[in-house]
Order: C-alpha cells, then structure tokens, then sequence
C-alpha cells in the first residue's frame, strides 16, 4: 500500500514511547571501521543480487518460495527451541506454543500463499481472481480472502477474514492492481533495510519477504538484540535467498542502525517499533517538526504498535460464555508476557450490563490463573513500575507482574490509554449505554481516547449483533483502525497472510501514529484501507448445540479452546502439530494434533 495512498486519513493521535527496538543512534555514535567495511560489504552482494532477482521469472520466484518453505520446516524445532529459551522459558515449555504459531507456522503460510500468488500472475491471473468481492459499509469494496482452501475452512472452522479497500476502489482497479511489484518483476526496487523487532520471531523474516515480493527489493535485515540467538535459525531458513544475495542478516545496536538508515545505497527503511525510534530515524534530534527537514532521505515504513481497545459489548451471556470470553481477553494481554504490539490493553465495558460484575470476576479470576513466566522484554520493570505509580489501587497478581487497572465512571484513564506499556498491565474503563448507543459510545471513545490505530477487538454474542443488523456493520467501518476482530483477537489477523497487517491510512512522516503502510498481504493487494476477521463467539461443542446456532446466529467451530489461548492445556503440542502438518503433510500426526485439541 502507497504511504499516501489513503482517501479516510485517521485523526492524529498521541504517541507513546515504546522501546521495542533500540534507539537509532546518531552519527557520532559510528560502527568501528571492520564493522562499517562489512555493512558496505553486505550491501555491495545485495546489489549484485538485485540483478540477478530482477533477471527471475515469476516461475522461478515461485520455486525460490518452495525452497525457502523446506528450509523452514528443517529448522523448524529449532527456532521454536531457540525463541523459547530467549524469553526465559525451558525448551518444550508448555507455552512453547506461542513460539510455534508466531515462528514457523507464520512463516510456512506466508510463504505457501505467496507462492499461490506468484503462480497466479505467471498463469496470467489476478490473485483476486476466485476471490469473493462484496461491499462493505461506506461503499467499499471488500475481498473475502480467509478461507480460501478445504484446509482453511477445516482446522480454523467458524473463522473467516475479509480486506476491505478504501473507498472508491473498483472491483476490476482491485484485481487489476493485485500483484504490486510482481507486475513489473524487472523493475528493481533496490536494496531496503530492515530494521528487525525484537518480540516476535516471525516478523523479520515476514517483513524481508514483503520487501522481496511486495516491492522488489532486495532486503538487508539487522535484528533486534533481543533476536541475536536467532540469527543461525534465520540464516539456515533463509538459506535459498541468502545465497543468491537477496537477503543479508546483520547484527548490531544503535550505531549499526544510525549508519544504515544513513547509507547512501540503502533505497528504503522499513522499520517495527517504538514511535521514538521512528522519529530518531526520520528527524534526528529535531523536536519542531512543522519547518523541520527530515533527516532520513529515503521512504520509510513503519509498524509501530498502539494502546488496543477490547470492546465488549453488552448482552446476555450464560455461565459458560462469560469464563470463556474473560479467558479470551487475557490471552490477548498476556500472550508473549504482554510484549506485543497486538496485545489488548483497553477493555471497554458497559457501566449498564447487567453482567458486568459478573464478568469482571471472571477476568480477574482468568487473569490471576493463567500461567506464569518472565516479563522478560528490556525495562518492562520500569513500564510495571510506571503503572504502579499512576494507579496505586490496581490488582496485582503472579508476583506483581501482572496487574488490572479498573478506572471508574468519571475517573483518570489518560495513563493507561496512551501509554503502550508493552508488559502485562490491562486496563478497564466504563462508559454508559447497551445495545447501539453503547457501541457507538466504545467506538468514539477508542477512535479519540486510545494511543495508536492498529488493531482493535471486539466481543459480541450472536444474537446481539443479530438485532444490531446494521448498525454493527457500520459501527466496524466506523472503527479506524488497520485490524479489526471480532469474536476472535487481532493476532489472527496478524498469523493470517491473505489479510494485511498495519496501522489504518492517514499516518505521515509528522504524525506516524501507528505507523506508514501494510505487511504480509500474501496476496499483493493495493489500497487496502483495513483486515477484519471473525470468530465464533462459543468454541466447540456449544458453538452447534446453543438456540443460537438453531436460529442460525452463530458460527460453528471444531475448535474448543483455542491454542492460543493462555488457558489452553495442550497449546503446545496443537500448534507444533499444526505446524508440523503444513511441513509434511501427514494424516496420522494431524489426527493425533486433533485429538490433543479436544483436550485444551
């Protein structure tokens, strides 16, 4: 997606610090000349080897992708093992599974539906083709592109996805336009940089991809520090791109970052981070931005996380919906310890939901159970102490490392709702309303309160959003922000390569918000303004057995607990066997992976 390409720019938002990647340095902070001899080295092979991938015919890219997909699966464990222990958990620790689903099997997906693309172009088709397009609200044009195949529909049952352009996008400019860069696969994008995260594995590698595929550049990645045990994992995966001079991997902190944003052969940055490193980047030390000169002189993206709203909506659940759905809400906190720009951290609840107290039991209940493990991001002390300090009546639990900040009616939410902590602290504030007017109330108050527009959530029963018909169709569009789940969480989104990942259009180099552009995107889509996925809002076997389901409101789902759920029992061994099955493809490992499902 062009930076400028947005028609429904967001209003600016405040931004918060968050040191997911460390700051960029300044140029007297320069590497020692060996350092900056081989960073010129690097850079002089990926320029020899953006020929050749220019030279490469779409066929040939496809192949490249097959190759790249075997070497994942090779080092498959051992990146799984390798993430584990870098967040100070034993190899085949029973949370291992979020390595897998955020690792490999991330990874496996983007590339097989990168390749389905590739395939489609070289046959003379649009990816789109096949795709179903409806409209969404606003008139907009949406693409329904999750699921897609019998193995989609059948281990992710009940959930789908859907990319909706910005208005005024056509069905035909749509799959016309679908390929970006591979339309025009001789025309060189040069080398880009990329400036690794530090918190999820998958996103280097997903972000070297998109620079490859989605723009024709070749890509030199430096990691995060944190991702240093990694970098052997990543070389072995990226093997069949490393070798040809597509891809170089480097290591390095604030001075490596400072020279290589300043290269004069480095065509474009793409950064995941804080909003701080994207200024260090863009500015330097300039704090008046109006008469400012940027000191970066390339074009940049950025993913640059944001406060998430969980919007609960009002209704009447049973015993069983409120422990599911309060389990749901601090998986998307507490996964990863908290240490991920798709965490929720807002959850918007109705002051008038005769369910409330109820439900917020089974949050704290669900929160205080849920397994425990290191905040081991760097200064996620400091971000718990901040918290501690702004509400000193917050519930603490697993040792003071987790905490719940309940803001009342009326009370101070400015701290939690700007400050992406990036560690386990989730909030609760209150607004007055059921039905509609208390939608549209939680959907105001995310758009004009709330740090960021990446992603946002939403819970809703079936037949709620029944009777709201319409009126939550247009409460969703209303939402901005670049993903939206409802009745799942946006790490969905995130795992999912057929929608886009990225911060809602309007961002700029002043005021980046959540940051400039999309990523992953498996199938190269262009003008895209925001991804929504849904989930069943009962795992199985209620999602077939409730009146809903027999009134046809709801979504079925062979899924119980989800693995990823923090509450999971069997997380682990589902997601490495999920993840195994895309490698080999084998029915019996499959089987028994379902079989530990129905234990979760």
């Amino acid at each position: 997606m062009s930076p400028t390409s947005s028609t429904t720019p967001a209003a600016p938002k405040k931004r918060p610090a968050k040191p997911r990647t460390a700051p960029a340095g300044s140029a007297s902070d320069a590497p020692e000349p060996e350092e900056r001899a081989a960073l010129d080295e690097a850079i002089d092979r990926l320029e020899d080897g953006a020929r050749v991938w220019t030279a490469l015919t779409l066929d040939q890219r496809a192949r490249l992708l097959g190759r790249v997909r075997d070497a994942v699966g090779a080092v498959a464990q051992e990146w799984v093992d390798a993430a584990t222990t870098s967040k100070g958990l034993e190899a085949g620790h029973p949370l291992s599974g979020e390595e897998w689903l955020g690792g490999p099997y991330g990874i496996i997906n983007l590339l097989d539906a990168l390749r389905e693309t590739l395939e489609a172009l070289a046959e003379g088709r649009s990816p789109l083709d096949g795709v179903p397009l409806d409209r969404a609200p606003g008139g907009r044009l949406r693409a329904h592109t999750f699921p897609l195949n019998g193995t989609e529909k059948f281990l992710l049952s009940g959930f789908t996805g859907e990319v909706w352009f910005e208005p005024g996008v056509t069905a035909d400019q749509a799959r016309r336009e679908a390929g970006l860069a591979q339309l025009t696969p001789r025309d060189s994008g040069g080398v880009g940089l990329v400036l690794g995260a530090g918190n999820v594995t998958s996103i280097p590698v997903a972000d070297v991809l998109y620079e490859l595929f989605a723009h024709n550049r070749v890509a030199l990645l430096k990691v995060n520090p944190t991702q240093d045990s990694l970098v052997p994992v990543f070389e072995r995966a990226l093997a069949p791109l490393i070798e040809p001079g597509f891809v170089r991997i480097v290591r390095g902190g604030p001075a490596t970052g400072a020279y290589l944003t300043s290269h004069p052969r480095i065509a474009h940055v793409h950064i995941t981070g804080s909003a701080a490193t994207f200024d260090a980047i863009v500015w330097g030390a300039s704090t008046e931005r109006k008469d400012a000169e940027p000191k970066l002189r390339v074009p940049i993206t950025a993913e640059l996380g944001g406060v998430s709203p969980i919007i609960v909506v009002p209704g009447r659940w049973s015993a069983a919906d409120l422990k599911f759905q309060a389990e749901h809400v601090a998986t998307m906190r507490l996964v990863n310890a908290g240490h991920n720009c798709i965490a929720g951290q807002v959850v918007i609840l109705s002051a008038d939901w005769p369910q409330r107290a109820q439900f917020l039991e089974e949050l704290n209940a669900a929160y205080a159970a849920a397994p425990q493990r290191p905040v081991w991001y760097p200064r996620s002390d400091e971000r718990l102490q901040s918290a501690a300090s702004a509400y000193p009546d917050a519930v603490w639990c697993a040792d003071r490392t987790r905490a719940i900040v309940h803001v009342e009616p009326g009370g101070d939410a400015t701290a939690v709702e700007t400050t992406e902590y990036f560690a386990p602290v989730l909030g609760v504030v209150e607004l007055r309303g059921t039905g509609q007017q208390f939608l549209d109330a939680a959907v105001a108050h995310a758009n004009e309160r709330l740090t960021g527009t990446l992603g946002a959530n939403v819970i809703i029963d079936p037949a709620t959003e029944a009777a709201l018909g319409d009126g939550f169709e247009r409460a969703i569009a209303d939402l901005h922000y670049g993903d939206i789940a409802i009745n799942t969480w946006t790490a969905f989104n995130f795992l999912t390569a057929r929608l886009t990942w990225g911060g809602f259009p309007g961002a700029s180099l002043a005021d980046v918000s959540s940051g400039i552009g999309v990523v992953h995107n498996a199938l190269l889509l262009d003008h895209v303004e925001r991804s929504v996925a849904r989930g069943p809002f009962r795992p199985f076997p209620r999602s077939f057995g409730d009146r809903a389901r027999r009134l046809r409101l709801s979504r079925a789902t062979i899924l119980p607990t989800p693995p990823w759920f923090v509450s999971s029992r069997t997380g682990a061994e589902v997601s490495a066997g999920l993840t195994r099955y895309l490698v080999d493809g084998k029915l019996p490992g499959l089987v028994k992976t379902l079989t530990k499902a129905m234990q979760a």
